[in-house]
């Protein structure tokens, strides 16, 4: 063809033939970018959910009558180095599996869809206390007529428990719990403006099942590398417990509650608890840093009466107050068998209040406990898991240890 000439129909139709072919070649080329995008989300996809399956808790559930499950995170495959073969068919066993010491009450991670987890715990608590009780009245200030009581308080808790954790799905678990409470008190008391020459020492103890509960709970997104989990909670607790006003309560006088030594001890609240929370999960190699908030509500009762060495004594409508809670953590691993956990947990309690009124000498309480925890894995289903709670806050207990053995079945 000459340059400058027309073009003839014949290489129009040539050209046209080549445009459209290389169209097709380049919406083909699209196609597969557009397959290839598809799997690069789908791979990561898959990768996310084996990062969500292997972020499950091997165990747990504390401060405030309860403990909490151990965390069990995967660490992602590491990077093959360059020019070299990639390893197939590991084991499973050479994952690096990190277990997160559990310190709080609450989980932060669940348990696998279809898999069945059994706890069997063990806590010991122990507080003491000095109390100073004015028994009288006054007709000036300074000048009172009556009973100066000092009281000296120490107190032993242990409560073994069986916790048991379904995973419905991979978003959604249910718990169930029932603890047996075996509770021991020494109350040393003089009664200083009597003239008695020596202390006297008043013992009293109590044993039985203790309220059981039932948790659900259920995790709102997927989370993945940098970014966390969030896991909605709701708890309920019963009164299975014998309850404060069930136990013989040794009193001054007849009609008279206050001052009371308990000849039976408790093992139970004796009201109904609602506790929903949210719990926030942030995995952070080599580190785990976790926190929640709960606020818990306890419905009042009416009608209730306290029984006394001096009869039956009316109280009315009680009304616990709500407790408003809130723990943060870390856990960081040592090794691929066992973690070191560090957190603080805050219980603010309100005023309880008698046919509504707030009681006499009811306040609200400030409860805030340093926690450290120890995890190490057995084998491939089974966790020991270890904290011990400090009290930072005067009615705090002492002390607080928990031992548990969380099994995967």
């Amino acid at each position: 063809m000459a340059q400058g000439a027309d073009l003839t129909p014949e290489d129009e139709q040539f050209l046209r033939k080549q445009i459209i072919e290389q169209s097709k070649q380049l919406d083909a080329l699209k196609r597969q970018m557009a397959e290839t995008d598809a799997k690069l989300l789908e791979m990561q996809r898959i990768l996310n959910k084996e990062k969500l399956r292997t972020t499950r808790a091997t165990g747990t559930t504390p401060p405030q009558g309860g403990t909490s499950p151990s965390f069990d995170l995967a660490q992602a495959p590491q990077a093959q180095p360059k020019n070299q073969p990639e390893t197939v068919g590991q084991p499973e066993e050479r994952s690096r599996v990190q277990q997160i010491a559990q310190i709080f009450e609450q989980p932060g991670v669940l348990t696998p869809r279809g898999k069945f987890m059994l706890e069997p715990g063990l806590q010991y608590g122990y507080s003491s206390s000095n109390r100073v009780s004015l028994v009288g009245y006054t007709i000036i200030p300074a000048i009172l007529i009556g009973l100066i009581d000092v009281k000296e308080v120490k107190r032993n808790t242990f409560t073994p428990s069986l916790t048991a954790r379904w995973g419905i799905t991979n978003r959604l678990e249910l718990e169930a719990k029932l603890p047996y409470v075996y509770r021991d008190d020494t109350v040393v008391s003089r009664p200083l403006n009597l003239g008695a020459a020596r202390d006297e020492v008043f013992n009293s103890t109590g044993s039985g099942i203790g309220d059981f509960e039932m948790t659900g709970r259920y995790q709102l997104n997927e989370g993945g590398v940098d970014n966390p989990y969030y896991i909605a909670t709701m708890r309920f607790k019963s009164r299975t417990g014998k309850d404060p006003f069930e136990v013989e309560t040794d009193t001054l006088a007849p009609g008279r509650i206050s001052n009371e030594l308990q000849r039976e001890l408790p093992t139970g609240s004796g009201f109904y608890t609602l506790q929903p929370g949210l719990t926030v999960l942030y995995p952070s190699d080599p580190a785990v840093f976790f926190g929640g908030i709960s606020y818990q509500y306890n419905i009042k009762r009416s009608g209730v009466s306290m029984n006394t060495t001096n009869g039956p004594v009316a109280i009315g409508e009680v009304e616990p107050g709500s407790v408003l809670g809130f723990n943060f953590g870390m856990g960081l691993a040592l090794n691929d068998r066992s973690s070191f956990s560090i957190g603080y947990d805050h219980a603010s309690v309100g005023a309880t209040k008698i046919n509504g009124t707030t009681a006499v000498n009811s306040v609200r309480t400030e409860l805030g406990t340093l926690l450290l925890g120890y995890s190490h894995r057995l084998n491939k289903s089974t966790s020991l898991n270890v904290s011990v709670g400090a009290g930072v806050t005067r009615d705090t207990p002492d002390v607080q240890l928990s031992v548990r053995l969380p099994m995967t079945f």
